[in-house]
Order: structure tokens, then sequence, then C-alpha cells
């Protein structure tokens, strides 16, 4: 089948606005969800709504698909129907301070529970200092005390008159009582008593140590007293403080019946405070006294056990609760126990206890980007962790790795109930999918993002529906029909198929805000098709100063490319140059060089390391055709030597086999091959050309050479029949292509595109395993029978000489 010229119909596929059912997009419906992604969003709405461990979602997808802006949206709707979770809290633990306790209470009561408790704090500074200012509480202090006193008294009276009884009368000292010997009624100082016979000051001490004893015995006695005052004191004040403050937490226990954990912390309270009725007492201090400030503050520390850590208040939620975390480390995720510097010292309490992204999503949903979790340090490790073990466990990172050795609080852990969304690109999906075993059990669910739908009449209108949402969002001037059409013409371009529009939404948005600020400049309130066509002109000149020198070079013969008549071994290919925000097309010149030896084809950009692995197997593969073209019939004793001149950069992909193996068979056979045609294609061993990608661009880019240099009327490109429908070409290249000044040639095997470089035919084998003698198969063939027989000739003399 002869090679095919394209018409101007099959170089790109415009959209007839008429049929739009609008004006300008304010008379359309803003669209809401997404277009185009049955299979993300159906694998998305089932992973919201299984409620089992595990079934976290992984969506994933090229960037600018969508993903991000379809989760907060189908998320929000989702969470919008279910209920609100619980209200979290931390309060001090009395029985072990270290361990704060974790307490939930239903949505809103959180914030309720805290105002009451700072109530009671405040209704009992007021309401214990009173009753002890009270006279009852004085009357029966002085009552014990008084009964204490009489009952010392009497012990005294009591001993003294032992102590009378044994001859001796009692000192009081510093250290206890002292015994002195008496004579007559009379003390005996010291220098009588040295006057004092050795038997008399004998029994003097028999004596003596039987008053100590005595005195041993009164004296626990009065200790007994002095402890039964005590009891009887502290007895007194738990009733008169219990009469005071117990109505007070009667109520709130009452209050609070339904709820065990919160009913247990406030009989815990009221225990605690009874036990520690001073610290509420009003008493007369000396303000000067020395450190009377840091006292105060230690009396400030103690009341902090009395207060309430609403760590999640859920009162204005509205439904389960929706978190997107933008820097999901270790700390935003799992909370934190905060430190503070007092007098040198790092102290904590359970107040300084901070909730994390887990805290403010338990009940609801967590969106994290892949990215974000997977570079935060030990981010991904605690996100697992918790999934795992479904509580939360507030930890600091530094015990994980021995850095910090320091008492520290350990907050009860909090149930964990939460649904994971993370967004992310294929690679990294792949990646943890396959290294990490963890995360196949906590994501099951992949939703996996297209990037490109159906080019559809319903799609379409979403389009529009899409363009107008955006419209209204941002602000932007509405869009004509003409413009709309525009937009999605290019959304077709960027997926290189016809029948295919682009779901990379980002690009599209990018080009609604610079058509809407072209149409601004312009003075108009409707953004016109001109208006987006001067945007698209404007992103490809701002990216395109590289491809403008790469033309200035060809056009002034620093870079040496042929665009007309015709060479030998010699071919214009073309590849594509990919800057990340823009790629273009290019011509290179490949050539070819074919001598006798055994050495098959030498890839020059291999041997010189500038070659991918792809571009490797396309050279590979020209081994393979001409072997079964014509290795069947003659031996190949053929040395080719096939290089990309002037190629400084590296060669991958295989989009040039097809030039390469052009250029082999016009070097092998003798035959020039037209300048002024570029090619690109891939070739398999049967010699069929297959599509490659970027078409348009290198179309696109050897046109613009063309031009510059100076069009002939004969120039064009050869591309593979396949690639038929991915051609959404430029206006200019299609106008040129309409006034006969360019052409676009597409085949579908070697032969075609050899007839088209070099005029000649195919051959078609014969019996005498020829081929027809005008077809370039039969120059190809005879070159390679004359190299067969001088290497036959060569090792003749060989082994003759060997002789």
């Amino acid at each position: 089948m002869p090679p095919r010229e394209l018409k101007v119909k099959d170089l790109v596929v415009k959209y007839d606005s008429k049929k739009f059912k609008f004006k300008t997009t304010a008379e359309v419906a803003p669209l809401e969800g997404m277009i185009g992604q049955t299979r993300a969003e159906r694998a998305t709405d089932f992973g919201l709504r299984i409620k089992r461990p595990g079934y976290n979602i992984f969506m994933t997808g090229l960037t600018g698909t969508g993903k991000s802006s379809y989760a907060q949206s189908i998320i929000d709707k989702i969470s919008a129907e279910e209920p609100v979770p619980d209200d979290w809290c931390y309060v001090y633990n009395f029985d072990s301070p270290g361990e704060p306790i974790a307490l939930d209470i239903p949505a809103g009561k959180g914030y309720d529970f805290c105002r009451d408790i700072e109530e009671l704090l405040e209704d009992l500074k007021q309401s214990i200092p009173k009753a002890f200012e009270g006279e009852d509480y004085e009357r029966q202090k002085s009552a014990y005390v008084k009964k204490y006193q009489e009952a010392r008294s009497a012990i005294l009276e009591e001993l003294n008159k032992a102590a009378g009884e044994e001859g001796f009368a009692l000192r009081r000292t510093s250290s206890g009582f002292v015994t002195v010997p008496l004579r007559d009624g009379e003390q005996i100082d010291e220098e009588e008593y040295a006057k004092l016979e050795q038997t008399e000051k004998d029994e003097l001490e028999k004596r003596s140590s039987s008053v100590q004893l005595k005195i041993m015995e009164f004296m626990s006695r009065v200790q007994k007293a002095e402890k039964d005052l005590k009891e009887e004191l502290n007895n007194l004040e738990q009733r008169i403080g219990l009469a005071s403050i117990g109505h007070l937490f009667e109520d709130l226990i009452a209050e609070y019946k339904e709820y065990p954990k919160i009913k247990k912390y406030l009989e815990d309270y009221k225990k605690d405070v009874l036990s520690n009725l001073s610290d509420f007492r009003e008493e007369e201090e000396d303000q000067q006294a020395p450190l009377m400030w840091l006292r105060r503050q230690g009396g400030d520390q103690a009341g902090m056990r009395y207060k309430v850590n609403l760590l999640v208040d859920n009162r204005d939620t509205k439904g389960a609760p929706v978190v997107y975390e933008t820097n999901p480390s270790y700390y935003n995720l799992l909370g934190r126990v905060e430190y503070e510097n007092r007098m040198g010292t790092v102290v904590t309490d359970f107040t300084m206890i901070k909730p994390g992204a887990f805290h403010h999503a338990n009940g609801g949903y967590l969106i994290l980007q892949a990215r974000d979790i997977l570079t935060g340090m030990q981010s991904w490790e605690v996100l697992k962790r918790v999934l795992r073990t479904r509580e939360i466990r507030i930890e600091n990172i530094g015990e994980h790795f021995g850095l910090i050795a320091m008492s520290t609080l350990r907050p009860q852990s909090i149930p964990l109930n939460i649904k994971v969304v993370i967004i992310g690109n294929p690679f990294l999906y792949h990646l943890l999918y396959h290294y990490d075993e963890d995360f196949r059990k906590l994501f099951k669910i992949k939703a996996d993002f297209d990037v490109e739908m159906s080019r559809n009449q319903d799609h379409i209108t979403k389009m529009a529906g899409f363009i107008a949402y955006h419209c209204n969002k941002q602000g932007l001037r509405h869009f004509d029909g003409e413009a709309v059409a525009r937009i999605v013409e290019h959304s077709t371009r960027l997926t290189e198929n016809r029948a295919k529009l682009s779901t990379r939404f980002n690009e599209i948005v990018d080009l609604l805000f610079e058509a809407d600020t072209w149409a601004g400049l312009d003075g108009l309130e409707i953004v016109e098709a001109a208006h987006v066509e001067k945007a698209l002109e404007e992103m490809v000149y701002r990216s395109g100063k590289y491809e403008q020198k790469l033309q200035e070079a060809i056009k002034d013969e620093q870079i040496l490319i042929d665009l007309k008549g015709e060479k030998i071994g010699q071919v214009n290919a073309l590849s594509v140059i990919d800057q990340g925000d823009y790629r273009f097309g290019r011509p290179s010149r490949i050539t070819a060089s074919t001598y006798l030896g055994r050495r098959g084809i030498i890839n020059i950009e291999r041997e010189s390391e500038l070659s991918g692995k792809l571009h490797n197997k396309g050279v590979l593969i020209l081994s393979g055709y001409l072997g079964q073209r014509y290795g069947t019939l003659v031996p190949l004793n053929l040395t080719a030597s096939i290089c990309f001149e002037q190629s400084y950069g590296g060669v991958d992909g295989d989009s040039a086999s097809a030039a390469e193996l052009f250029c082999l068979l016009s070097s092998l056979a003798e035959i020039p091959v037209r300048q002024d045609l570029a090619i690109t294609g891939s070739v398999n061993q049967r010699g069929e050309i297959q599509p490659i990608g970027a078409v348009n661009s290198k179309i696109e880019g050897f046109f613009m050479v063309c031009k510059k240099v100076g069009l002939t009327g004969d120039q064009g490109v050869i591309i593979p029949d396949k690639n038929k429908r991915s051609l959404m070409l430029k206006k200019e290249v299609v106008e040129a292509v309409e006034r006969g000044e360019f052409h676009i040639y597409c085949i579908k095997t070697v032969d075609e595109g050899m007839e088209l470089l070099t005029g000649l035919k195919a051959g078609r084998l014969r019996q005498d395993k020829t081929f027809t003698r005008t077809s370039y198969d039969q120059k190809v063939l005879e070159k390679l029978k004359e190299y067969n027989e001088a290497a036959e000739k060569s090792n003749k003399r060989s082994n003759n000489n060997k002789k």
C-alpha cells in the first residue's frame, strides 16, 4: 500500500460551538464533583462507606488530576451525614499523678464540663474559707483545744506530784524535763549536791531514774492526747468541709451520672479537696516573709490539678470532622506534652498536653499528602502504629532514640476511630506496596485517577460546567461558546488522543486564569477564543527561549540540518526535548556508514555512553530486521555505524529507530534519500512502523525550523499511521498544509517509508531468491552479496597464507 498524505481534516479535530446551548458559561450550571473518573469515584465512595479496620484509602494518579480537591469535596459531603464524635479531655489522676486520665463526653458537653469544673473550683475557694470563719467551727475547735489543755495540765500536775513524792522537782528545758533533788522542800544546787556522800548520791540517782521512767510514761500520755486532738480537729475540719462542699459535688455527680468515668473523677476530686482543705483556707500571712512568692507559686501549681484540659472540642463541628494536615510532622500528628522553665527546671503538667491531627480527626477523616508524610521524621511510622493499635498514645519522639532521659507524663491512650486518605503518585504507591509490608494491610482501597476521559458530548458539557464553577468560585470573567470550544480542543491535545479529553484539570485552570487576564487587558467582560489562543501562545513564548535558540542555530548552520535535496546514508529524525514545563520537537541528523566486516551495527551513542536503554533496544531491533529480511538469502558480513550527529546530551527512546533503519538501508543500497522530509516512529523486527509519543510537538518543531530557514513547498514529516489519532496540530501548521507549503505523510511499514524517501518500491522476492530488479531491496541484497564475496575471497587468501 503506498504512503498516504494526510488532509487538513486529519490534522485536527475541531469542536463546533454551535452544539452548546449557551452563549456564555454564565448560563451554565456550575459542575459539582468530578468528570471522567468513574473508577476512582467508585473506589473512593466504597472506601469511605466501609467502616472496617484497614480500609483506608490511597488516592493515586498524576499531578493535576484533581485528587486533592475531589477528596475534600466528597469527604465533606459524606461526613456531613455522619454523627459528631465525642469531646475528649485530660484530667488529673489523683491516684497516679504521672498518668493523666482521658475522659470522653458527648460533643459540646466537654466545654460545659470545663465550665462546671471552673465554677466548682471558684465555689470551693469561697465556700471553704467561709465555713472555717464561722463561730460554730471556732467554738468546737476551742472546746477540743481546751479539753486537750486540761488533760495535759492534769497529766503534768500528776507528774509533778509523783516526782515530789520521790523527792524531786521538775524543770522544763528545750530538750524535755530535768529532775532536781529536794531537801526539806528546797531544791539542792550543784554545790550542795557535790558535798553529799556517795551513798546518798547513789540513792538520788536511783530515784531519779525511777522519776525519768514516770516522765516518759506521762509524756506518752501527753503525746496521745495531742494525737487525739489532731484527729478530732481533722474530723472536725472534714465535717465542716463536707458540710460546705458536699452539695456542690452531689449536684455535679447527679448531672454527670450517665458517665461513670466522670462520676469517679468527681468523687476522687472531692476526696482530694477534703484531704487538702488547707490549700483553700485563707490565713493571714506576712507578705514580706522570705520566699512568700515561691510559696504562693507552689499553691498555684497545686491548684492546677483541679482544672480540666479540653483536648478536643467538637461543639461547633457539623457531622464527622475532616482534617487536611498540610504539615504531618510527628508532633502535629500525635500531639505533644509541652514543657516550661521554672526556676531553671523544666516542668510540665497535664494542662500542657496538646492535641494532634489524630485527635482532631478522631471519629472522622484525615487527609494527608504521601510525600509529606513520608519525608517527615517518624511520621510514617507513627501513622502506621496508630492505625495498627487503633489508639492515640502521646510520646516524646526523643524517647524512641534514647536522646532524652527525664521524667514526663504518660497520658492515658485515647481510642482511635479514623479513616485516613493519602494522596500521592503511582510511583510512591507501588514503592510502598512492594516494600512496606504494613501498607497493603492498612490501605486496602486504591483510588486510581486517570489522566484522560472519553471525548463525548456529556463530558464536554461537564467541562463547560467545570469552567462555569471556577468562574464563579475564582471571580473570573465568563467564557463564550467559542472560547469553551477552544479549551475543549486544547484538552484533547494534552491527551494526544483525538477521542479523549484531559483530566489534568490544574492545567485547564491555569489556562482559565491567563485567558481571563488577557480578556481584562482588552477591556472585555467576556473571555473569547482569541484570549484563549493568546494565553496558549504566551505560555509557549515564556518557556520557548531554548527552542528559539535551537532554530536560530540551525538557520545559521551551527547545527547542520539539510532541508532540501537528497543524500545517501543521511536522514532527518525527529526527537523531543522536555524541559518539564514545556516540551518541543527538533530535527536531528542521523548518518550511517556501512562497510565489510563482522561487527554488525555499531551504535556510536552507546559506545560513547550517550545512549539510553530504550535507544539501545531500538538499534538492536535493526539487526533483527536485517536478519529476517536479508539474512536468509545471504550471510551478513556487515559492519555499520549509526550516529546522531551533533548530539552532546544523550539520546533515549526508540522513536528514531525507523529513521535509523532508513538511513542504514540508504547507505547499504547507495540510494539517496530526501532531506526535505523528517521521520519519526519506531520499528519492529518485522518492519512494521509503531506509534510514538509527542507527535504533535515533533511535527510542529520541524515545521518551525523549515519556516525559520524558508518553506519550499516540498518539506514535510513522515509519521506512523497509528499516530493519526494523536494529531491535534496548531492552527499555523494546519494552514500551511492547506496552502500546500507543508506535508504530513503516514506509513505503516518500512517499505512505504522507503518508497516515500527514495521513490523506489519494495521488491517482491522471486524464486531465484532475488528481489524485483528496480526495488531498493534488490540493491541492498546486491551490496550484501558483494560484501559476502569479498569476505570469502579474504578468507581464502588468509587460508592460503597459513598453508
